[in-house]
């Protein structure tokens, strides 16, 4: 069974998903072929790395087993393996999505029942 996973995702490219019923992805995502995902103990160091100091995020997270084989566990940062979905994310899957603001001293502030 699949964990659940997190998209750090910009609130706008969000919002104008939600009329479509499914995400594709950021640029990032599309350019690589599949929408990068980050477990609940890799979400932090994603964040870090990829969105520091940036505003109007949103984390969202999604039920991984609901993805079946679309999911996959591939190896990324420093060997770790990170959840790739190869295809659209279908909005049915998703659990919740929450503001992920930044803090006074500059890294995220993630939601304390993720943690």
């Amino acid at each position: 069974m699949a964990p659940t996973v997190y998209k750090i995702v910009p609130a706008q490219l969000w919002l104008e998903t939600q009329s479509k019923g499914q995400f594709s992805g950021a640029p990032i995502d599309v350019a690589d072929g599949f929408i990068h995902f980050s477990t609940a103990a890799q979400a932090k160091e994603t964040a870090r790395l990829h969105f520091s100091g940036q505003n109007d995020l949103l984390l969202v997270a999604v039920d991984g087993a609901s993805l079946g084989d679309a999911l996959v566990f591939e190896p990324s940062r420093n060997g770790d393996l990170f959840p790739h979905l190869y295809g659209s994310l279908p909005l049915s899957s998703v659990l919740w999505q929450k503001p992920l603001p930044v803090g006074q001293d500059g890294l995220h502030v993630f939601p304390e029942d993720m943690l």
